[in-house]
């Protein structure tokens, strides 16, 4: 089988590799599409971010769905033929953190295609997938290229389960490439009273508008162009920070009101934060990291159709045009989310 193939920085390459046969309580999954994340694009561009780097080939990929074709021994809730979603998260179920219902910070996990540990967990963008029967979530009603959409959107339900109840409050997302615009979505379905999006891009911002955004905030200029939210110690009850940037960061602290709750999704690194602004305003900072629990609620919501994501899939490649592919997803005047198309 074919699988895209990291080398290091900006050498990708798409090569052969062995594809085995699903033991017990597993299946066999024909890769339909895969969409590329932030942080494949933090691989490709610079060989990992922060202390993590690549130092082994490594598969890329971690947004995937596709078609069941072959079943292990013992299962039986999936059958051969179904679309599914396949569900990253592997976490050691025997792990402190997984049995205390925190599995995405299981010392175990093996979430696929990460350099965290080593040798590296090798990611899912073959053509030919091995995975656990728990972790595929049928998707009838759904395209592939909308099953692929469930693991960012289960990273922004997981965010919004940070920032508590979110109904009728005013909100703040800074940082609206794909985790941005589903995070508009999402706040939206939950109720959200009003919603305002920061970006540096004019592109992202018309996306953010087209995703029920009730304004849009071009900060290239810098922070002088929020300044309006920053009276009377902040605006904004909610904020959700998408972008890792630290003028994101410092303007959103500064825009969010006495109490408020600020949800860091987006990270690049380490970067300085204002201690002394969350403390004398007593904001809630927290850390969403990944999820778990929340991927077959997300695919369920797009087969409800409560969240529409099939318009932010802006570009498709094929396998073998895997490193344009790349290369158009880092451009964000060019895409939203680029995926690959394995074949249907």
């Amino acid at each position: 089988m074919k699988a895209v193939v990291l080398h290091g920085a900006r050498d990708l390459r798409v090569e052969e590799r062995e594809a085995r046969a699903p033991g017990a309580g597993e299946v066999l999954v024909r890769v339909a599409r895969g969409g590329i994340c932030g942080s494949d694009l933090h691989y490709f561009q610079d060989g990992g971010f922060g202390s993590i780097r690549v130092r082994e080939p490594m598969i890329l990929g971690h947004e995937v769905a596709g078609h069941i074709e072959a079943l292990g021994e013992g299962v039986e809730d999936l059958k051969v033929g179904d679309l599914v979603a396949v569900n990253p998260s592997r976490p050691d179920w025997e792990d402190p953190y997984a049995r205390e219902g925190m599995p995405q910070h299981s010392e175990g996990m093996r979430f696929y295609g990460s350099a965290m540990a080593f040798p590296h967990i090798q990611g899912a963008f073959r053509e030919r997938l091995v995975a656990r029967a728990e972790q595929c979530v049928i998707a009838d009603g759904l395209t592939p290229a909308e099953a692929a959409m469930a693991e960012p959107l289960s990273v922004v339900l997981h965010a919004l389960r940070q920032a508590g109840d979110i109904n009728g409050s005013r909100v703040m997302v800074t940082g609206c490439g794909p985790i941005g615009a589903l995070t508009v979505l999402a706040a939206r379905r939950a109720g959200a009273a009003e919603i305002v999006v920061t970006d540096i891009s004019a592109a992202a911002l018309e996306r953010a508008k087209s995703c029920g955004a009730d304004r849009t905030i071009d900060v290239s200029g810098g922070p002088e162009a929020v300044h309006e939210f920053t009276a009377h110690k902040g605006y904004f009850h909610a904020g959700f920070e998408c972008s890792g940037a630290p003028a994101a960061i410092a303007s959103l602290i500064a825009c969010i009101r006495p109490r408020g709750t600020i949800v860091q999704i987006g990270h690049g690194g380490d970067v300085p934060v204002p201690i002394s602004t969350i403390v004398a305003k007593e904001i809630t900072l927290r850390g969403s990291h990944r999820f778990h629990f929340e991927f077959p609620i997300a695919v369920e919501m797009m087969r409800k159709r409560l969240i529409d994501v099939a318009p932010l899939v802006t570009q498709v490649f094929k396998l073998a045009e895997a490193t344009e592919a790349f290369e158009v997803a880092g451009d964000r005047s060019r895409s939203m989310k680029v995926q690959l198309d394995f074949g249907d």
